[in-house]
């Protein structure tokens, strides 16, 4: 049996039963919802609120929050008196006593299984687990047993309160009944719940996967930069080791982005799996009464996390790595007095025979501008069909550079490019194919475009000149902005099958200059 210390704390202080319905003040002492409601409406007029326990005074009445945790305590004490001590015997087995399976709320009569074969089916015998107490189950206005529920105010009724004024023209329907509804909701969204679980199954494979790629291409990239490395190691140790701590930092932090949104998603999945869990506890409940009577969590918005968490994790920014990696190795190789020269490509020159009709080309072959007005050049199977032009000189097996200085307004693109691109059609465009590399400026924003794909550059335009860098045989090819100082922009790394040839693109308002 339960302790007397217990009991105590679970009685009212008004009424000095088991508390019923129990609500909390703010003072925190608790009382059953209709006595605090009592006293506080046989209040003299004029007179404070006050806590009926301790005196605390209130300037406004009273909130009653209900203390769901305690009416939890209090039906549990309820039902562990009910089940201590001797069974629940057959109400109807007079010779020899025979525990009982059922107990009728109506008859308020316990029967085994022979007599339980002979009751009434008629709705309104609702049975429960065998009980010998029917204090928890009668209503407390009426003395009578609760029979029925009301949806709408979500309270247990008599035969009497459902004739009442309260609750005339809401839903109310038998015990049995309405346990049924409720458990076939919950059944719905543990249906949900569970296959949002596998989508975050899956979101955390999908995203391991993810990191061993980032791991795969860390180790790539290390293999990659220690190829650069192999024939300036001695003069190249510092930015060697420079290079590999920004790949390590960048894959500890990609690596760290991805183990974060493992994490969350796991407690996502543990957070689930617990409201699972709950969900058939309260389905295992056989008793309609009981179960209803439990406190249930709110299951609403459980579902939903969203499916864009993939997109959220970080990648290598190799792309920044190798900016350091090429920047360091442009600033050694400027800083070299011997053994590493640069040449710059000092005779490059424009081939009118490539421009385009909407080109004009000035008499040194050094700038291209955008024209207005046809050139009335022939047609040919060399010539571009719109806003382009080719240099005269391909350049293969060699490293060199050539500036331009472009116009204010308009838009441009610079870049190099295979002699066998197309003449006409979208894939005639520079970088809209695997045969040419550009870099364009338009509306103040850079952007750099290879076979198809445009990648839009963080940095804005900050000067009218351009550097077009080109390490043949390390396969690379960046652009810098040439100011007092160079300014990395974007390099690519690739390998070079044929001789590359400079190309120029111009729109309307924009012309290009290839410097000397």
């Amino acid at each position: 049996m339960a302790s007397a210390a217990l009991k105590d704390e679970l009685t009212c202080p008004i009424c000095l039963n088991l508390f019923t319905d129990p609500v909390t003040l703010q003072c925190g002492h608790n009382f059953c919802q209709e006595c605090m409601k009592n006293f506080i409406d046989t209040r003299m007029l004029f007179e404070p609120y006050t806590c009926p326990q301790c005196r605390a005074k209130f300037q406004e009445r009273p909130t009653l929050q209900r203390n769901t945790a305690l009416r939890n305590i209090v039906d549990h004490l309820l039902f562990q008196e009910d089940q201590e001590g001797s069974e629940v015997f057959c109400t109807y087995c007079d010779c020899t006593p025979v525990v009982a399976s059922k107990t009728c709320m109506w008859c308020k009569a316990s029967l085994c299984d022979l007599h339980l074969t002979a009751h009434s089916k008629s709705p309104e015998h609702v049975l429960i687990q065998p009980t010998k107490s029917f204090s928890n189950i009668k209503c407390t206005l009426h003395n009578m047993v609760l029979m029925y529920y009301c949806t709408n105010d979500t309270e247990f009724l008599c035969v009497s309160c459902c004739l009442g004024e309260k609750h005339r023209g809401h839903q109310v329907e038998l015990l049995d009944k309405a346990a049924k509804k409720e458990q076939e909701k919950l059944r719905t969204i543990q249906e949900n719940i569970i296959k949002e679980r596998k989508n975050i199954e899956k979101k955390v494979q999908n995203l391991q996967d993810h990191l061993m790629q980032i791991t795969g291409k860390a180790a790539g990239i290390v293999e990659r930069v220690n190829v650069k490395f192999r024939d300036l190691r001695m003069k190249l140790d510092n930015l060697d080791n420079h290079v590999l701590n920004e790949i390590y930092l960048h894959q500890a932090q990609a690596s760290q982005s991805v183990s974060d949104l493992i994490q969350q998603l796991e407690s996502k999945k543990d957070s689930l799996s617990r409201k699972i869990s709950t969900i058939e506890d309260l389905c295992q409940i056989n008793d309609p009464l009981l179960y209803l009577q439990a406190d249930k969590p709110d299951f609403a918005g459980t579902t939903g996390f969203g499916d864009n968490s993939l997109n959220e994790a970080a990648d290598l920014a190799e792309d920044l790595i190798f900016d350091t990696l090429n920047s360091g190795m442009i600033s050694i190789i400027y800083g070299l007095q011997k053994g590493y020269y640069v040449q710059e490509a000092s005779d490059i020159l424009l081939d009118v025979n490539t421009a385009s009709n909407d080109v004009q080309i000035s008499d040194d072959l050094k700038t291209a501008s955008w024209s207005a007005v046809n050139q009335g050049r022939p047609k040919t199977h060399e010539r571009f069909a719109i806003r382009r032009v080719l240099s005269m000189k391909g350049f293969s097996d060699c490293r060199l550079y050539w500036d331009v200085e472009v116009s204010k307004a308009g838009g441009w693109r610079v870049g190099m490019t295979y002699h066998s691109i197309e003449r006409i059609g979208k894939y005639s465009l520079i970088g809209n194919n695997n045969k040419s590399w550009g870099l364009r400026s338009f509306n103040k924003q850079y952007s750099v475009k290879h076979d198809g794909k445009q990648i839009p550059l963080a940095c804005r335009p900050s000067c009218y000149k351009v550097r077009i860098y080109l390490d043949y045989t390390a396969g690379l090819l960046s652009f810098y902005e040439l100011d007092n100082s160079l300014r990395h922009l974007y390099t690519y790394s690739t390998s070079f099958t044929d001789a590359l040839y400079p190309v120029i693109a111009v729109w309307a308002s924009a012309w290009v200059k290839v410097l000397h």
